[in-house]
Parts: C-alpha cells; sequence; structure tokens
C-alpha cells in the first residue's frame, strides 16, 4: 500500500486583507486536488468581495484591489459556504488536506463562517474528521537543527519544488502541496509508518511544543507577543475565554 505522500492529497489556501485571524477577511481561496504524483491537478478557485476595504499592504502582497474584487469578487456568504463543502468533501472520501500554517488559513475560514453564515467549521466535520498536514509543522518537527526561515517560498527552496506566482491561492496550495509531499519523501524513514490521521494527531503534539519552544524564546525580550499552541484551528475567543 502507497504511503500517504504518495497518494492522492488536496491542498487549501487564502489570500486575505491581513494577517489578524479574528478580523482580516478572505479575498481568495483556492482547492487543489491531486490523485497521485505527478498527476494533473484539479483547481477550484474562489474570488471574494469582503465588503471591507483591502489595505494598500495587502494588496501588494497577492495584487488584488478593491476595485477588482468589487467587479469580480462574490459575496461572502455564499463562498463561505462552498469553500466549507469543498473541504468536507476532502474529508469523506478521506483525502488528508495539505495548509502550510493550518491555524492561519482554516482559523480565517472558520471567522468567515462564523461572521457570514453564523456556523462554524467545525460543524462541518462532526461526523468524518478532517486530515490535515500542515508543512510549516512537518518541517520544524523533522529538521529542527536547520537554520533560517520557513516561510513557502523558504520550504520550496529547501525540497526544490517550484513555486510560479507566489501568493496566489491557487500556485501557493499546489506549492505546498508539493512540499508535503517531498517532506515524506526526505524524511519517508520517520514518516512512512503513520497514517494521515495518525500524523494529524501527532501535528497538534508538535506544534503545541513549537508554540512553547517560541514562547520561550521571547520571553527574556519582555515581548508580550503570544504563540498559540492550537493546531489546526484556534478555538474561537468566547470558548477560549
Amino acid at each position: 500500500m502507497a504511503c500517504w505522500f504518495e497518494g492522492p492529497l488536496a491542498a487549501f489556501d487564502t489570500e486575505t486583507t491581513g494577517v489578524d485571524v479574528e478580523n482580516d477577511r478572505i479575498v481568495s481561496a483556492a482547492l487543489v486536488v491531486q490523485d497521485g504524483p505527478g498527476s494533473r491537478p484539479r483547481v477550484t478557485r474562489w474570488l471574494v468581495n469582503p465588503g471591507v476595504p483591502v489595505p494598500p499592504g495587502a494588496t501588494l502582497v497577492h495584487g488584488l484591489t478593491d476595485e477588482h474584487l468589487q467587479r469580480n469578487g462574490r459575496w461572502p456568504a455564499p463562498v463561505m459556504y462552498e469553500v466549507a463543502q469543498a473541504l468536507a468533501e476532502q474529508a469523506r472520501v478521506s483525502r488528508p488536506l495539505v495548509v502550510m500554517n493550518a491555524p492561519f488559513d482554516l482559523t480565517l475560514l472558520d471567522r468567515e463562517l462564523r461572521r457570514h453564515r453564523a456556523s462554524s467549521l467545525a460543524d462541518w466535520f462532526e461526523r468524518t474528521p478532517l486530515l490535515v498536514l500542515d508543512p510549516w509543522v512537518l518541517d520544524r518537527h523533522l529538521d529542527r537543527c536547520r537554520e533560517g526561515r520557513r516561510t513557502l517560498t523558504d520550504l520550496c527552496a529547501q525540497y526544490e519544488v517550484p513555486l510560479e506566482a507566489a501568493h496566489d491561492a491557487a500556485a501557493d496550495a499546489a506549492a505546498a502541496l508539493e512540499v508535503a509531499r517531498a517532506v515524506g519523501r526526505r524524511f519517508a524513514s520517520r514518516l512512512e509508518r503513520f497514517s494521515p490521521g495518525e500524523l494529524h494527531t501527532l501535528q497538534a503534539v508538535w506544534h503545541a511544543a513549537q508554540a512553547r519552544g517560541l514562547q520561550a524564546w521571547f520571553a527574556p525580550s519582555g515581548t508580550d507577543e503570544v504563540v498559540d499552541p492550537a493546531w489546526p484551528l484556534r478555538p474561537d475567543l468566547p470558548a477560549a475565554a
């Protein structure tokens, strides 16, 4: 039986108005589905009119302007429903979902669902759990001693994965998917014995340990930055309180 990194995978990515998962909005999203290594991926894209101004800094990153989104984007409510439905389909067929820095994209999606659909992302996975593979968490755990940044661009360079049109949701999702396969192959002796479900559970533990390490590193500098240990989805603020 093929290892998970040689089998079917999907990948999800968003572009947003900023990096605050509680208040920023999704302006584009993409789901990439690939039946196996080298097979032609199927790509679904969504463009969203967020209903709020897009800061110039965000436009510089992804190139999506207010004018373009107002003209071509759809209202968030139906888009968030379609995105959640598409992710739930991946769970239904037990296809692992690659999400680079999953707590960012999945938490943003959860907040958008709460904002526009009066529901949560967890509601879609009550019967069948979503199996998430996060290249950021996997790489940090498996190659702890490597110095340097670990953005998607950095991981693509490290694992020799082409990245075209960075900060396009579909391009980033496709690249993250290939990075996940590359991480699996490079560390096959340590990963091949785990099922995607087992890896999902392990990544939650690894991410929490990584968060504690970062928090300890920040402490001597007196910074008030808090590193959330939750993975792959941060709890909503009332629940966390």
